[in-house]
């Protein structure tokens, strides 16, 4: 059970890339047109620092169904087994009590569609994050072991326009957002960042919150609001880098030390996901295999700070 884990998290570093598609929807309004094109484009410069990355921005009169189909199709054809995928949807969405549809210009998209245009993606793993309101109904559609899903309501009733995408975005550029100071901010961080100043949105505007992020990330479980001690849901979040910052990013456009990079976020996700599996093993057992990574991840950032 620990090696199947350790397969599904540790995917090969070497020469992956991470294929970032972000959405901007239909805004219906002035002020959510503007609201979301510029939360996207904020995505898009971030995610172009990004050594290995291949980026698409869809917005405004690109943000449509077709567009969005033709853009994933290319993704399928270009990315390989080793690759993320990040796939970003910002804008309204809707829930009937059985579909969610993604507002688009033109045609909606169902999440069942969005699944389908992830599904023909080879990479092993992949993160939706659902910001749109009633992001909650499409998480049932979305699941599959491999991927990750965020949504930032809690069910598709919940069908006020939200603020999470700020706050996602935002994490992205806000070195407190690395809670491990590894140098690198991970899904589960940047998840936990964005609930933490939403909720706080609501409290300093002295609102009942209408909105509660979820994230569901082992393809066979109910959606979470958080992770708990021992338990699966968590761990490919933990595991899968959104985005690095500051010396780690230098030191992945630097060829001499990207190797070196690479290896150290391996041994970093080895780490992750062995305290995931805390619970289920021996105390001396955890323990060894715990000092043997870290004597090696102190090893590589040695050599990194030379």
């Amino acid at each position: 059970m620990k090696m199947l884990l350790f397969a599904l998290l540790m995917p090969g570093l070497a020469q992956a890339s991470t294929f970032y598609v972000t959405v901007a929807g239909l805004g219906g309004e002035p002020d959510y047109e503007q609201r979301f094109t510029a939360t996207a484009n904020d995505l898009d410069k971030v995610f172009r620092t990004a050594s290995g990355a291949h980026v698409y921005t869809l917005t405004g009169k690109q943000a449509t169904r077709a567009k969005l189909t033709e853009t994933m199709a290319t993704v399928a054809r270009e990315a390989k087994v080793e690759d993320d995928l990040i796939l970003t949807l910002i804008g309204h969405g809707s829930f009937d009590g059985t579909e969610y549809k993604f507002n688009l210009v033109g045609p909606d998209v169902s999440a069942t569609e969005l699944a389908a245009m992830c599904d023909k993606v080879p990479a092993r793993r992949e993160l939706i994050v659902n910001t749109t309101s009633a992001s909650g109904g499409a998480v049932a559609a979305l699941e599959r072991p491999g991927r990750g899903v965020i949504a930032a309501t809690k069910s598709g009733t919940e069908k006020n326009a939200t603020v999470f995408a700020r706050y996602w975005a935002e994490a992205l550029g806000d070195p407190t957002a690395d809670l491990d100071k590894s140098g690198s901010v991970s899904a589960i961080e940047a998840y936990r960042y964005a609930d933490r100043k939403t909720a706080a949105f609501y409290e300093s505007q002295k609102r009942l919150a209408t909105e509660h992020a979820v994230f569901e990330d082992t393809g066979r479980g109910e959606a979470v609001r958080t992770t708990v001690d021992g338990a699966r849901e968590g761990a490919l979040l933990a595991s899968l880098t959104v985005v690095r910052i500051g010396a780690a990013q230098a030191a992945m456009n630097d060829p001499a030390k990207r190797e070196l990079m690479e290896k150290k976020e391996e041994l970093e996700q080895k780490i992750d996901a062995l305290k995931y599996q805390k619970a289920a093993m021996e105390p001396g057992e955890y323990k060894q295999e715990l000092t043997v990574l870290l004597v090696q991840l102190a090893k590589l950032q040695g050599e990194l700070d030379k």
